[in-house]
């Protein structure tokens, strides 16, 4: 059996043995050139974070907000005491014969095909969560990693957390017996996004290369930046901004490693009255059928932004129901594992660890690691992101083929496993539709 030492050794937690100042100077001294697309909100957290490693250049920042472009460049060359290139047009990075990878922290609806597009241009790529906007972009972006060879980091950081990859081995190893339920949940109160009108957009803002390969709509001041998340032609509601990170985090400890077969989600606007599309209240089952000696299992997501409790004492977190015990996780706080009777046997705090997750990327990128949060792991928790927006949408069950990644008996919802997309635009993917 594995031990939790070996355990996390081998997973990408195991780099956090080093203390953080140290990750800072890379024992290899290779430098890995980079560039950041979409340098605003975490993308200008990745370029501070990217601007202090000394194994690292950052050779091009690239956003259609020419303000957000000009404050990521004046921070690299603060920071390292050299101007990166600036552009609008991402074409311009992955031109660059000496860029090695790129970080994609683009609004959803750009995640995939830019991802796309870095992978088939010979680059590595670090892209933010959910990966893909939609079921069918998560397999084309399987594809194309698996055609270029080149490493693919989900930005799903709880991965390479220490805390969070011990919870999971504290499971893998039994101490709550055997794990049928996992429930994911995002509790928080978020703010009105409000309602607006078509306006023109603000000369600062290339907003046609914004709306890329999405449907063409007019700019509304509540559109961006951030509030696209609630809109359907642009994100995937807070279920894939927060929520995924949950959802990942139940899905690794559940230890499922394909879809599920059936799922349902009852939600909608029960409290926001503004524009925003995606539910503010929602309540998913996911169900994983058993096979051989393994047991059918189940997967729960709950959501409310508009609530400020914390259930179980997390804002946002996952809980693991054992047939010995439970263990519930934080997000960015900690675990506590109870055993029969609800005692107390184990508990542990600690913060999500974004620099670990870089470290990991780039001992992947140079050889020395896999990734710990690949486009297969990514691809399975965005799915289910996605099938519980079908099935609210819907109001439906969803009987869902794990191989085919099809839904069946259902033209309606079968249909909303992919996109709209701008017509001969050039960064829609090759077999999207």
């Amino acid at each position: 059996m594995t031990t939790r030492r070996s355990f996390l050794t081998q997973s990408a937690a195991g780099t956090l043995a080093v203390a953080a100042p140290a990750l800072l100077q890379a024992a290899d001294s290779k430098r890995v050139v980079v560039g950041v697309i979409g340098p605003g909100g975490m993308g200008m957290s990745h370029v501070r974070n990217l601007a202090r490693r000394s194994d690292v250049e950052i050779a091009w920042v690239c956003d259609v907000d020419r303000n957000r472009l000009a404050a990521a460049a004046s921070h690299v060359e603060t920071e390292t005491g050299k101007g990166p290139q600036s552009t609008g047009d991402l074409r311009k990075v992955l031109d660059d014969s000496r860029v090695d990878a790129v970080f994609i922290a683009t609004p959803d609806h750009w995640h995939a095909p830019a991802a796309i597009l870095a992978l088939d241009a010979g680059k590595h790529v670090y892209v933010e969560k959910p990966c893909c906007h939609n079921v069918r972009e998560g397999r084309l972006m399987a594809d194309a990693v698996k055609r270029s060879g080149k490493v693919l980091q989900v930005g799903t950081q709880s991965r390479s957390t220490e805390f969070v990859a011990e919870a999971v081995q504290r499971i893998r190893e039994g101490e709550i017996g055997e794990v049928l339920v996992a429930k994911a949940w995002n509790s928080q109160r978020r703010g009105s996004i409000g309602k607006s009108e078509a306006t023109a957009p603000p000369d600062y803002l290339d907003f046609d290369n914004w709306t890329g390969p999405a449907p063409k709509v007019p700019y509304r001041k509540n559109l961006l930046h951030g509030v696209w998340r609630w809109w359907h032609d642009f994100g995937c509601g807070d279920i894939g901004n927060d929520g995924v990170h949950d959802i990942d985090v139940a899905v690794w400890g559940l230890g499922v490693t394909g879809h599920p077969t059936r799922a349902t989600c009852f939600g909608g606007k029960y409290f926001f009255d503004d524009d925003q599309q995606f539910p503010d209240t929602q309540y998913a089952q996911f169900e994983y059928a058993g096979s051989g000696s393994s047991k059918t299992k189940q997967l729960i997501f709950e959501q409310r932004i508009w609530s400020p409790y914390r259930l179980e004492g997390y804002e946002n977190g996952a809980s693991f129901y054992g047939t010995n015990g439970c263990l519930v996780m934080g997000h960015t706080t900690g675990y506590r594992l109870y055993g029969p009777k609800d005692k107390l046997l184990a508990e542990r705090t600690g913060q999500a660890d974004l620099v670990a997750h870089h470290q990991n990327f780039f001992d992947s990128v140079r050889g020395d690691a896999k990734p710990n949060a690949s486009i297969q792991v990514g691809h399975l928790s965005a799915t289910l992101v996605h099938l519980a927006n079908i099935a609210a949408r819907t109001g439906r069950v969803l009987n869902f083929d794990p191989e085919k990644e099809q839904i069946a008996d259902d033209a309606q919802s079968n249909g909303m496993l992919h996109r709209r997309y701008e017509p001969g635009h050039w960064a829609v993917p090759k077999n999207a539709g």
